[in-house]
């Protein structure tokens, strides 16, 4: 008489929840994190924040990796996104750059001439950021598979905003001008941020990266039509690359309510919105063929757990319950959170929706 083998049910981690949301298969449960959870939320961070400098840290595998791990631990959320800086690899290329907290990147000398971007170099990732491939290979180590390891650059628009500026600005309006009046410049310098991109993602995926997402914090600034001209062939190119690594991607941006449809012609197997649009409009335009990441708005964190709570149930509704839905905030976590409400909003989103 035969004996049927049952074969063990594996129990789902965080990882395979995330993996599953990226690639439209139905997961256990939501799979949540946050943008911005590495840092500034947390009293140990603030600790170490008096010792070292953000780009000392960065630069650090051992306390970038410490960074990393701590929303892990203390919220339990479904993946472990790096701790590092968008401009990282442009310091590489030879750009002197500072970070100054409650600012952002300073650059010395912006690039607002040929010579500029003529100087700059295109060289292998693993030779500039060798600390961050390293930084991947220790989380994921650390992780041990139980969490997805989510990798990011900026993307090649924003990046040359900060370039161009030289630190942060309302509106851009320099790297805009000089987008429009030297299109040349401009396509040159693009040409050279989507190489070092690419080279950039590839490096963090083969040090094992699960997924990986492309930060256009800045693109609201345009319209689709501007989009398509002087962004869109990039990024193209960009989410290209990707693919044929096998690794998920997310594409990313802020006020993009304009441009979910070129943005999604862009690339990206998910497709982060904000909280500038609902959820269900959002995912209608983008297709269901693709996830969607988001939309918490973030300032709901400097309130109370009822309201936090109701915002939650508002964008799972609007989610319905379909394959591809990762949530998260629609931008970064607010520097006074109280962490225990992250925590409690980890638990109340895998609890709610668990299959």
């Amino acid at each position: 008489m035969s004996q049927d083998i049952v074969s063990p049910v594996l129990p789902s981690t965080g990882r395979t929840r995330f993996l599953d949301a990226c690639y439209r298969r139905q997961p256990d449960a939501t799979p949540v994190w946050f943008m911005r959870q590495a840092g500034r939320s947390f009293a140990e961070y603030r600790e170490l924040r008096k010792k070292y400098e953000i780009l000392e840290m960065a630069k650090t595998p051992e306390l970038s990796t410490k960074v990393s791990l701590m929303p892990v631990r203390a919220f339990g959320v479904d993946g472990a996104v790096l701790f590092a800086d968008i401009m990282l690899p442009v310091e590489g290329m030879g750009v002197s750059l500072e970070i100054e907290p409650e600012i952002g990147p300073i650059i010395d000398h912006p690039i607002r001439t040929a010579q500029d971007v003529e100087a700059l170099r295109v060289l292998d990732a693993e030779e500039t950021v060798p600390f961050v491939m390293e930084t991947v290979r220790m989380v994921r180590r650390e992780l041990g598979g139980k969490q997805a390891v989510i990798g990011f650059s900026g993307a090649p628009f924003t990046l040359a905003c900060y370039m161009i500026e030289g630190r942060p600005s309302r509106d851009y309006a320099l790297a805009k001008s000089l987008m429009y009046g030297q299109p040349a410049l401009w396509d040159a310098l693009m040409n050279k941020l989507t190489v070092v991109v690419i080279n950039y993602l590839q490096a963090q995926i083969k040090a094992g990266a699960d997924v990986v997402q492309v930060f256009d914090s800045w693109i609201g600034g345009v319209s689709p039509s501007v989009y398509r001209r002087f962004v869109q062939p990039y990024m193209q190119r960009i989410f290209a690359a990707i693919k044929q690594t096998g690794a998920p991607s997310i594409h990313f941006g802020t006020g993009t309510a304009a441009l979910l449809e070129v943005m999604t012609e862009a690339g990206g197997d998910v497709i982060s919105v904000d909280w500038r649009v609902d959820l269900d409009e959002a995912w209608a335009r983008i297709g269901y063929n693709h996830g969607i990441q988001g939309n918490l708005d973030p300032t709901l964190l400097l309130t109370s757990w009822p309201v936090v709570e109701a915002g939650m149930h508002e964008v799972l509704r609007r989610a319905a319950g379909r394959a591809g839905h990762i949530f998260n905030l629609g931008h970064g976590v607010p520097a006074s959170t109280d962490t225990d409400l992250l925590r409690r909003l980890v638990d109340a989103v895998h609890e709610v929706t668990k299959r």
